[in-house]
């Protein structure tokens, strides 16, 4: 029993520590893009909004998989006025993601030709997900696509405070 609230505890700790890492400190640096419509879109636009910031790829299966949580978790926490917001890079030529996107089931934006925000970001690959809070604080990173990480609905819980 002492070695499983042992485990217990450590594992709370982790995920606490994982939430509170040194990304806490660091603002999410300011981007401007385009959609794939042509429209501009800004993370400023966003400001006072939890944000969920999603880097993917149309061919990227592990972003297709992680998708849905990241939809589901919005809705969960909709009253909470959270955004997802995404940002398409390394993309093959051709690619459309707001229409595969569409094609999906979700509504969420896309902005389009994001390899330079990819890169201010540190972005190494698809998917990277940041969640952001209010204050446009980075509070966690996410490079997995494993849905059932509580660590996602951890960060949702800390940047809707």
């Amino acid at each position: 029993m002492k070695k499983y609230l042992f485990t217990l505890v450590l594992f709370i700790a982790l995920l606490i520590l994982s939430i509170s890492n040194v990304q806490a400190t660091s603002i999410a640096p300011d981007w401007q893009l385009k959609t794939q419509d042509g429209t501009a879109i800004s993370l400023s636009q966003y400001q006072g909004k939890p944000i969920i910031l999603h880097f993917w790829a149309t061919w990227c299966p592990y972003c297709k998989k992680l998708q849905p949580e990241l939809v589901r978790l919005q809705k969960e926490y909709q009253s909470t006025d959270v955004q997802i917001v995404s940002i398409s890079f390394n993309e093959d030529d051709g690619a459309m993601p707001q229409d595969e996107i569409k094609s999906r089931g979700y509504d969420f934006i896309t902005a389009v030709n994001g390899d330079n925000i990819a890169e201010l970001y540190g972005v190494r690959g698809t998917p990277t997900t940041f969640f952001i809070n209010r204050a446009g604080e980075i509070i966690f990173k996410s490079t997995s696509s494993d849905i059932t990480d509580p660590r996602l609905d951890l960060a949702l819980q800390a940047i809707t405070k």
